[in-house]
């Protein structure tokens, strides 16, 4: 699988057509494109904490999500409409209210299917914080 975009090019699609992720600021950084992967960094902001110092489960999923999409689009191009059909994430850790990495793998990339793989972990704890799988739609040409 190789990329057909770049980091730039993504992140300049992200903003075009997806402007809803930066609303309150820029907190989604794509930090590599590999072939069939995707980093993308999170840095949390006050609004994406639990009470007792930790980073909320929907700002996890959310990382989960856009890091898929961008894994996507990154292996198959601008293509804005495609879509989440199925993510399920498994909470494993309590995470700090520290920036937050997600390496999303694709697993299989069809003409009409992604499947992929979430890992999300904080560089200091070298361990998993959550884990996710994701299938994502992708419309015809």
């Amino acid at each position: 699988m190789i990329p057909v975009m770049t980091i730039d090019e993504l992140h300049a699609f992200l903003e075009t057509d997806f402007p809803q992720i930066h609303t309150d600021g820029r907190v989604f950084t794509i930090i590599a494109i590999e072939p069939g992967v995707v980093r993308m960094r999170f840095d949390p902001a006050e609004r994406h904490l639990r009470p007792g110092g930790t980073v909320s489960g929907p700002a996890l999923f959310t990382l989960a999500d856009v890091a898929a999409y961008a894994a996507v689009l990154a292996h198959i191009g601008p293509v804005a409409l495609a879509v989440t059909t199925n993510l399920n994430i498994n909470f494993l850790r309590l995470p700090k209210p520290e920036p937050v990495t997600c390496a999303c793998r694709i697993l299989k990339l069809g003409k009409r299917l992604a499947v992929l793989d979430a890992s999300i972990y904080q560089q200091d704890a070298g361990k998993l914080v959550a884990h996710a799988t994701a299938t994502y739609s992708i419309p015809p040409r």
